[in-house]
């Protein structure tokens, strides 16, 4: 799985392509919540903590929890009467599907291998045979530690470009 600096980059792409004017691009709440939507599939991390178990790369890394985010984000958004509460809820799926891509590209070394992608339509689990990403590990010794750097560092590298590419569409447009 990618670090939560790849899905926060990814998760600003999607907050930038999906803003319609400077004030939308530059309002924080909006950018939080389609950034959060981006890492918070993660959150199945904790689930370990309740019951034991790894519960990592299942149901909330799908299709079916980024349309789920997305309904909830636009019931929300409609009943406190949001601006453009359709716009911003496509958002927050779209930066949820970031995190279900980028995981699907990295390379997986903890079992189950891959993501459950197509929840709750299919219960399998997918991975992509050419690994873009390099998989973080768990543990807090020194080897890991750099190895996370190296793979964060290479998400930065790798993803950058991608948003900086999306500013850069945003910007000619105003101009």
């Amino acid at each position: 799985m990618p670090s939560p600096i790849g899905h926060g980059l990814a998760g600003l792409t999607v907050h930038v392509l999906a803003s319609r004017g400077a004030s939308e691009l530059r309002a924080p709440v909006r950018a939080v919540l389609v950034v959060g939507a981006a890492i918070l599939p993660d959150i199945d991390l904790l689930f370990f903590f309740v019951d034991g178990r790894n519960h990592h790369n299942r149901e909330t890394h799908s299709l079916g929890a980024a349309i789920l985010a997305a309904a909830a984000l636009f019931l929300l958004a409609r009943g406190r009467r949001w601006p453009r509460p359709g716009a911003l809820a496509v958002a927050v799926g779209a930066a949820w599907m970031t995190h279900v891509l980028l995981d699907y590209l990295n390379r997986d070394t903890t079992l189950p291998v891959g993501i459950m992608a197509f929840w709750p339509f299919d219960a399998g689990f997918y991975k992509s045979p050419w690994p873009l990403f390099l998989d973080i590990g768990r543990t807090l010794d020194w080897a890991t530690v750099g190895h996370d750097a190296v793979a964060a560092l290479w998400e930065f590298v790798v993803l950058t470009p991608l948003l900086l590419g999306a500013w850069r569409v945003r910007y000619r447009e105003r101009v």
